[in-house]
């Protein structure tokens, strides 16, 4: 392990290719790394886990690739630098713990923030869940026991200075951001809101905390507005939602009315990405929602919401995951015309630590409590069921996962934020595996193994994120594939293409195809693909998932290097894999 002691509206036709990119398609863009979830200390619940020292600024220097102590006293340092990064610290009590801790004498005045300091300041663990779960308890009902905008603004100004200071074109890009933190019930509804902008505008309005609203429809709007009154750009991406308890995808809104074009439409425009795994489990598909998909059981994460008040029912389970929601969105548009869950693929950390780290052989927890050692691997609660003792969660149960993968074509706020926008981009569960797909109608064998790929995959086709239209022909749609394996990372054992579909009867239906395969494994896979079971008057969506060969999870890694057995509930060892963007086919 890495612990050192003391530790892409053009509307290009070719064919009838059509693409839904706004700007000029340029054929030398860039694949670039990053992670768009990662919280600090001023986040409340990092603050409470053990974070008391590593903020905005530690977490871009480490992103950049330097190394930075942890509070084990351990160093933790990436084996390459990230592209970028955005700091996506809860909108709600942000910054409020770090100024507890310093005993702030307007928060020593209220008799709440007072109690928090107290119980922290006792310095035992159940003294500090109480104050964790009266903190979650404000966000959960939406009535914040501390109101104070100062100590919110005061914070937001530290992380914009921070993101502006490590933010260097075609270098590094430091994103601000947030995380708008809704959790109904303690259901998780979280979403992170990105600015493309600097801080000229960026500090124009304060983040928008469900204590404003815990109905999605009401942050589009404060995202429309803040576009409005300052000129800039700011879009939202849906937290994965294995633990939202059915609620990330429904066919309802927020109070429960049918989807309408409005709804769809609005939810369409704002929230064009889905971050897919991150730390809290994956969130492809489940084996309930795909019964003859064998890779389908991968670290999920199904056992209730947020606060562990409540279990998970076998029918919530279609509305949280990527599969079944993209499913659910061409239903929809079927009946309204607009598609609310077109929505392409990232990945994230989601970790609490300021450290962005989702390798196997790298791994520093969620929370900084977790960061490497014996005790992670014992029956410690990451989530303790005390508000309604559905369940628990244990440290070893959380996933190592996942990073965003962005073509663009420079590292750049604007580039990489465009690129979010037009979904040009996926998903990994940790490793940097490359990939790239494009679908037209006329790609050929020999366009998969030219050395020319992307040019050619341009020109013909559309990448992932993209939309087909039907050609002026009877043509099949017809897909390339280049994968590339993790320089540092283990072989590729397949690659494979998800189609979901919707028939005649308005019915949806999915099908898992393999198009490139090795049974030993093998350092790069490509292939020319053709949809064997292709009906030009049924819409469709196809995404790419990529397998690497099976190696050891990062639970093992621990065992081996603290030389224990461990006896944990969880695989010793996992097959990362990646989740391209989808490419849409409308008639």
């Amino acid at each position: 392990m890495r612990y050192t002691k003391p530790f892409y509206l053009l509307a290009l036709v070719i064919s009838g290719i059509s693409s839904t990119y706004a700007g000029e398609v340029n054929p030398s863009t860039q694949l670039y790394w990053g992670d768009t979830h990662l919280h600090t200390s001023y986040s409340p619940d990092a603050s409470l886990n053990g974070n008391t020292k590593i903020g905005p600024e530690e977490a871009f220097r480490f992103a950049r690739g330097e190394a930075i102590e942890g509070h084990s006293g351990q160093i933790a340092k990436l084996h390459r630098p990230l592209d970028f990064l955005v700091v996506a610290d809860h909108a709600e009590y942000l910054g409020l713990l770090p100024r507890i801790r310093a005993k702030d004498p307007l928060l020593m005045k209220n008799k709440i923030t007072r109690r928090w300091g107290d119980l922290i300041a006792s310095g035992k663990e159940e003294n500090t869940w109480k104050a964790m779960f009266e903190v979650l308890h404000d966000i959960e009902v939406n009535k914040p026991s501390f109101k104070d905008n100062s100590i919110m603004r005061s914070a937001w100004a530290r992380i914009i200075e921070a993101a502006d200071k490590y933010n260097q074109a075609n270098k590094f890009t430091a994103f601000i951001g947030y995380e708008w933190t809704s959790m109904p019930k303690g259901n998780n509804l979280h979403r992170v809101v990105i600015y493309k902008d600097d801080g000229s505008r960026a500090s124009q309005m304060l983040p928008f905390s469900s204590f404003d609203s815990e109905d999605p429809e009401k942050l589009w709007g404060f995202l429309a507005d803040y576009e409005k009154r300052t000129g800039g750009e700011i879009l939202a991406i849906a937290h994965n939602g294995n633990m939202s308890n059915g609620l990330m995808f429904q066919t309802t809104d927020f109070d429960g009315n049918p989807i309408g074009q409005q709804y769809a439409q609005t939810r369409n425009r704002w929230e064009p990405l889905y971050e897919v795994s991150q730390i809290k489990g994956d969130g492809e598909t489940h084996p309930l929602l795909s019964p003859e998909d064998p890779f389908a059981e991968f670290e999920n994460w199904d056992k209730g919401n947020l606060t562990a008040s409540a279990a998970k029912e076998d029918w919530m389970l279609q509305y949280e995951y990527a599969r079944s929601a993209l499913r659910i969105g061409l239903s929809i548009e079927n009946k309204v015309g607009t598609n609310p869950y077109q929505f392409g693929m990232i990945g994230s950390t989601d970790a609490h630590t300021g450290l962005s780290t989702a390798r196997e052989d790298n791994f520093w927890g969620k929370f900084s409590v977790y960061e490497p050692g014996l005790h992670r691997l014992n029956h410690h609660p990451v989530v303790k069921g005390k508000l309604g003792k559905a369940y628990d969660l244990w440290a070893y149960e959380i996933s190592a996962s996942g990073y965003a993968a962005v073509w663009a074509t420079e590292n750049t706020r604007a580039a990489l934020f465009d690129a979010m926008k037009r979904k040009e981009t996926y998903a990994t569960t940790g490793p940097r595996i490359r990939v790239q797909v494009f679908a037209g109608w006329e790609f050929t064998k020999e366009d998969a193994e030219d050395r020319n790929f992307s040019t050619i995959g341009y020109s013909k086709g559309v990448p992932m994120g993209g939309r087909l239209t039907i050609a002026t022909e009877a043509k099949t749609p017809t897909f390339i594939i280049k994968v590339v394996k993790d320089p540092d990372g283990v072989n590729l054992e397949r690659v494979q293409i998800i189609k979901g579909w919707l028939d005649n009867k308005g019915d949806t239906h999915e099908t898992v195809y393999d198009v490139a395969s090795s049974k030993t494994g093998k350092p790069e896979l490509l292939t020319q693909w053709q949809d064997p079971d292709f009906d030009r008057q049924q819409k469709a969506f196809y995404y790419a998932r990529v397998l690497e060969i099976p190696k050891p999870r990062w639970t093992s890694i621990d065992a081996r290097r603290l030389n224990v057995e461990f006896d944990g509930k969880v695989p010793h060892t996992i097959q990362d894999r990646a989740y391209t963007s989808p490419i849409w086919y409308s008639p």
